[in-house]
């Protein structure tokens, strides 16, 4: 049954993804790939959101499923990421790559962050 929900979870996530990066192909930074940074970055921040959601509201563990490694796991593009990185530098567009990496794993670390953090709060 896992594999079920996992496997309908991440094909929605893929679904959305695409949706996602064919809406942001190419943005005001010319050859950066901001369709994806965005796509990862989001994902970071929805599964930081439903991790501390998850925790503090106990969400079942099938919904955690679901949520986290099907449509989560479906939506985030590491390996989209890694590949027009790699095209980059094979394109001599160093700046562009760094701009890309940079942006991915620190952008991508302080919206998982703030994810889990604005379900801390204390709502009235």
């Amino acid at each position: 049954m896992n594999i079920m929900i996992i496997a309908f979870g991440g094909a929605l996530g893929t679904l959305i993804r695409y949706a996602m990066s064919t809406l942001n192909q190419r943005g005001i930074l010319g050859s950066l790939p901001l369709g994806t940074l965005i796509v990862n970055v989001t994902g970071s921040f929805l599964i930081g959101l439903v991790w501390g959601l998850s925790e503090r509201y106990a969400i079942s563990p099938t919904l955690r499923l679901f949520l986290m490694v099907g449509v989560l796991g479906g939506y985030t593009t590491f390996s989209s990421f890694s590949l027009e990185t790699l095209t980059l530098v094979r394109n001599s567009q160093y700046v562009m790559a760094m701009l890309n990496t940079v942006g991915a794993i620190v952008m991508g670390l302080a919206a998982v962050s703030v994810g889990y953090w604005l379900t801390t709060l204390e709502l009235p």
